[in-house]
């Protein structure tokens, strides 16, 4: 098998790179690293099956020779990097996609789209199913997001009804581990470094909005269980355990063993007041539900985090 994944030097996507790798695909992982970092990909450099292409998805991709499976991760993906980076995230989410997925119908690959719990915004239906609308709004700050992704399962679709494509859409809900950049500007990530630093935890709102944590190895196990299946519809990738964000402040502050008290601020424009994937399709036609528990995943991930931050 020979693979693309752009995207392929961030977080999730270096991920899947290493996994694919085990499963002896060649992998060609695109990269314009304005989000991905080097480092991530630096231990496969040696390695006669990848190959690290620096370049734009968003403009034309041209690669030569057989592919069998294109897997487009490149986008900004958290609100720092998006908020930054508005107009960089709307144009992969529709001109990166339309590129990707045109290397997909050029050589009659499988196409398989990383998605997004935010295509359902701040919704209204708890837990999460694949069959809600969601409630998004298209020209808040978040909008260049949410509708990008959203925008980009209506031409993956497209695609698959016009030209027979064959496609699949993975709904990834928050998803974490080692690899995520310090800075990242979400709560986790945020969290663990300001726990680790002796600093306030930086909680917005007041605390009681909800997620649901899936540790990476679990999510990227998924990815390619649907990359593998024959399912076309979106299918929601995460772990529903649920928690409200000041009780993860207290559980990573207690696993650090820091004295880091906490600090409140407002509560940003469309952030979402709840976030709880229903994996049920995940179960009943992929076979894959989350492993990791969340006391496992945080400690592996404090621990990469503490290595970081000690350099």
């Amino acid at each position: 098998m020979r693979t693309i994944v752009t995207g392929g030097a961030g977080f999730l996507g270096s991920h899947i790179c290493d996994y694919l790798l085990e499963k002896e695909h060649q992998v060609i992982c695109i990269d314009n690293l304005l989000t991905g970092i080097s480092e991530n990909i630096e231990h496969l450099s040696g390695n006669p099956n990848f190959k690290f292409i620096k370049h734009n998805v968003s403009e034309y991709i041209y690669i030569g020779g057989k592919i069998d499976n294109v897997i487009h991760f490149a986008s900004p993906a958290s609100p720092l990097d998006y908020l930054k980076l508005p107009i960089q995230t709307l144009k992969v989410g529709s001109l990166g996609t339309l590129n990707a997925i045109g290397v997909a119908k050029n050589k009659k690959a499988k196409f398989l789209l990383a998605s997004t719990s935010e295509v359902y915004g701040d919704p209204q239906v708890h837990p999460q199913t694949e069959d809600y609308w969601g409630n998004v709004n298209p020209v808040g700050p978040r909008g260049v997001y949410d509708e990008a992704k959203r925008f980009a399962e209506a031409m993956v679709m497209a695609y698959h009804r016009s030209h027979g494509i064959d496609t699949r859409i993975a709904r990834i809900f928050n998803t974490y581990g080692p690899r995520m950049r310090i800075r990242d500007g979400r709560a986790l990530p945020a969290f663990i470094s300001q726990a680790i630093n002796g600093d306030d935890l930086t909680v917005f709102g007041d605390g009681m909005q909800t997620r649901s944590f899936c540790y990476v190895s679990d999510l990227v196990e998924g990815i390619y269980k649907l990359l593998v299946s024959d399912v076309h519809e979106p299918i929601n990738l995460g772990n529903p355990t649920e928690i409200k964000v000041i009780d993860l402040a207290k559980e990573i502050v207690n696993m650090t063993g820091s004295k880091s008290g906490m600090i409140f601020k407002p509560l940003p424009i469309d952030d979402p007041k709840c976030r709880q994937p229903d994996i049920t399709k995940a179960k009943n036609l992929l076979d894959w539900e989350p492993k990791v528990e969340r006391t496992e995943g945080l400690k592996k991930t404090i621990e990469y985090f503490q290595s970081v931050l000690q350099k």
